[in-house]
C-alpha cells in the first residue's frame, strides 16, 4: 500500500479551512480559544476505531449516530424508513481500499467510472507521477492482478455476512409473504389445498 493522502486532501484540509472561513479568521489569521464550533461527525456506533483527535483548537468533535447507538445497519434502516433507497459511501474511482464489492457495482452500474479506475490502475503500475518509490508494481486490486483481470466476482465472507439479514428488518419491514415459511401463512390458501 502506497502513502495514503486522499482523506486528508480532499477531506479534512476543505473542512477546516471551510470552519476557519465560517468562523471568521480565514488561514493565515489565529482563532481566538474563546471561539469554536461543534462539528458533527457521521460515524456510526460501528465504526468507533475511526475516532480521533481532530488536531484543531477551533472544533470540537460530536459524533450523534454512536451517542444514539445506531450501527450502519440501524442507519441504513433509518434512512430506508423515510425513502432514502441508497446510502453510497464516498471512496474515489481509483480506491485501493475498495473491496469486491464496490469494484463490481462500479464495473455494472458506473461503466465509464470502471474504465477511469482499469486506466488509473494500469497508469500507476510503476508509480505515480512523482515517482513513487515502489518496490515492483502497484496495484489497485489486493489480488495483485490487473483491475479488469483481478476475480472482482468473489463473494467474500463479510459480504455473505452483510446479506443476513437481521431480525429487526423483519419485524420493520413485515415479512412479505406472512408468518413464516413454516407456519401461519397469510393469504388465501393454494389451488389443491386442503382446508381444516
Amino acid at each position: 500500500m502506497a502513502r495514503r493522502m486522499c482523506t486528508g486532501e480532499y477531506k479534512v484540509k476543505p473542512i477546516r479551512r471551510r470552519i476557519r472561513e465560517l468562523l471568521g479568521y480565514p488561514h493565515p489569521a489565529r482563532v481566538p480559544s474563546s471561539v469554536w464550533v461543534e462539528q458533527w461527525i457521521g460515524f456510526s456506533a460501528d465504526e468507533v476505531h475511526r475516532v480521533r483527535d481532530l488536531g484543531v483548537r477551533c472544533a470540537r468533535a460530536r459524533y450523534p449516530l454512536m451517542e444514539l447507538g445506531m450501527d450502519r445497519r440501524a442507519c441504513v434502516r433509518w434512512l430506508r424508513a423515510r425513502g432514502w433507497a441508497s446510502t453510497p459511501r464516498s471512496a474515489c474511482v481509483g480506491c485501493p481500499f475498495h473491496g469486491n464489492r464496490a469494484w463490481r457495482q462500479l464495473r455494472d452500474e458506473r461503466p465509464e467510472e470502471w474504465r477511469q479506475a482499469v486506466a488509473f490502475d494500469a497508469a500507476i503500475r510503476r508509480g505515480g507521477a512523482r515517482g513513487w518509490p515502489l518496490r515492483g508494481e502497484a496495484f489497485l486490486h489486493a489480488s495483485r492482478v490487473p483491475l479488469d483481470r483481478a476475480p472482482i466476482d468473489r463473494v467474500t465472507r463479510s459480504e455473505w455476512a452483510d446479506r443476513q439479514g437481521e431480525i429487526f428488518d423483519v419485524w420493520e419491514d413485515g415479512d412479505p409473504d406472512g408468518c413464516s415459511p413454516y407456519g401461519c401463512r397469510s393469504g388465501a390458501p393454494a389451488a389443491g389445498s386442503q382446508a381444516e
